[in-house]
């Protein structure tokens, strides 16, 4: 009897470690919120995902870096009239499943693979690339901190 119930209890604690999730998880849901919410238009829900005091991104779109408070409204300002010049429409980003995920206390840093896809000028594009995300953990929970996108150039072809 007293085999059953040690087994009983360790079945029951497995299985609610089993449901909880981890720091990793915690984080890069934040990211995949992030994208989705990007995907969707939903400029407001994309910015919330990030810390309040603006974040640093790096991206191929000049001037390449942006940071502080309004850094991300700025960033997505260049990001459009980058794309008005060159025609390019129907931006889509994909993330793969995360590479690498480390969690240190309230930091965090997440690499995924992932692939951009648009039209330029009415021609399908698609640029592989890797996204690197650093992330705090604020009294709201898990916020993008900063972030890069790093890949070659894209290729026609989806």
């Amino acid at each position: 009897m007293q085999r059953f119930i040690v087994l009983f209890v360790f079945a029951i604690v497995c299985s609610m470690s089993a449901g909880a999730a981890s720091p990793n998880d915690e984080a890069t849901a934040q990211v995949t919120k992030f994208v989705d919410n990007f995907n969707k238009g939903d400029v407001k829900a994309a910015r919330a995902t990030h810390t309040e005091n603006g974040v640093v991104i790096i991206d191929e779109v000049s001037p390449y870096i942006w940071q502080g408070h309004d850094s991300f409204k700025n960033w997505l300002d260049d990001l459009g009239k980058h794309d008005k010049a060159l025609g390019i429409t129907d931006g889509k980003l994909t993330l793969g499943t995360v590479t690498r995920v480390e969690v240190e206390g309230d930091r965090a840093y997440a690499v995924f693979p992932s692939a951009y896809t648009f039209k330029q000028k009415g021609v399908a594009m698609k640029e592989a690339a890797q996204m690197t995300f650093a992330l705090r953990k604020t009294d709201g929970g898990w916020k993008i901190n900063g972030w890069a996108f790093t890949g070659p150039t894209a290729r026609p072809g989806q």
